[in-house]
């Protein structure tokens, strides 16, 4: 526990230790309600995966490597094998639905804003205060928290923690999987994977041909994040592999190739179900029948959008 006290470490890094510790409590609470719950069809399974990913969380900074990746072997086991299962949940009935909105009304929307308040107030304050724009989304999660208590006093801390177990479990194991691509974005970088592109792209792009190079790049980035899920893992690989080497490397204006590559990114996004948070979660959240119905409805607006980043990105390069 060191890390808390060491003076190198910055204010910013030992607050986000200190949700994940307090996140990781959370899903290990999760994993013990499921064991408890005999209504859950698989609660030796399900308990494994949640507590094994709350130990991840909570304390994975202060164990060895060795001991994390086994974790995750571990972790892994009951999901390959859909041992996790969602138990017992507590939903509110359409009539205690109408009743609280009757009670809060369009103040319920105050809690969400105020998460992204308190991010950008601490982005805004970063330099002054040391706090990163992720403390305060994590900060803002608490102040919406409160906000719902005092709207309604029957949102105890307790019922809170419920939701978010219900939440967890209704979701599953893809939970997990922004965690996991997010460290594969990083294994691939390490990797040398953009290289490995680069080495593949020359062969087709016409060396100086800038144009060529954006189309590449734009469509290199969608269709990686579509393999990867999440732009911003993909975004490293694909301007070290194309568009360093192939656009800014020829005078394209990077702020204006870097801003439109990620929207690029953003329209795989609308096309994977690997982006579980965007477009898999909202089915097991709303027991959608069809289960890639968000991702069919996203298609045609993500090709409209891809060309029209990519025309924008020639036009203004």
């Amino acid at each position: 526990m060191s890390f808390f006290f060491d003076p190198e470490v910055t204010m910013s890094n030992k607050l986000m230790e200190i949700i994940y510790i307090f996140i990781g409590l959370m899903v290990i609470y999760t994993a013990v309600k499921n064991l408890r719950d005999k209504e859950n069809p698989s609660r030796g399974g399900t308990f494994l995966f949640w507590f094994v990913l709350g130990i991840l969380i909570a304390l994975g900074r202060f164990l060895p490597n060795v001991v994390n990746g086994v974790l995750v072997l571990v972790m892994c086991v009951p999901a390959i094998l859909h041992k996790v299962k969602k138990g017992r949940t507590d939903m509110p009935t359409k009539a205690d639905t109408q009743a609280a909105f009757a009670s809060i009304g369009m103040k319920i929307f105050i809690p969400a804003l105020s998460i992204g308040a308190v991010a950008v107030a601490a982005a805004l304050t970063t330099n002054v205060l040391g706090f990163s724009a992720l403390n305060g989304v994590a900060v803002g999660v608490f102040v919406a928290a409160v906000f719902l208590m005092l709207f309604d006093k029957r949102n105890t801390p307790m019922v809170l923690l419920n939701d978010s177990e219900r939440m967890l479990s209704t979701v599953g194991p893809l939970s997990m999987l922004p965690m996991l691509l997010a460290c594969l974005g990083a294994v691939f970088t390490a990797a040398g994977v953009g290289d490995v592109v680069a080495s593949l792209v020359e062969r087709i792009i016409p060396a100086g041909n800038v144009n060529a190079g954006i189309i590449v790049y734009a469509l290199g980035m969608m269709l990686f994040t579509m393999i990867m899920g999440n732009a911003f893992a993909a975004i490293t690989v694909m301007t070290v592999g194309i568009g360093g080497p192939f656009v800014l490397a020829y005078g394209a204006n990077p702020v204006v190739v870097g801003m439109l590559a990620l929207t690029c990114g953003f329209c795989g996004t609308l096309c994977t179900p690997m982006a579980a948070n965007f477009n898999t979660v909202p089915v097991a959240l709303l027991d959608m029948k069809k289960q890639f119905g968000v991702i069919k409805n996203q298609v045609p607006i993500a090709i409209v959008m891809i060309v029209i980043q990519i025309v924008m990105m020639i036009v203004l390069k």
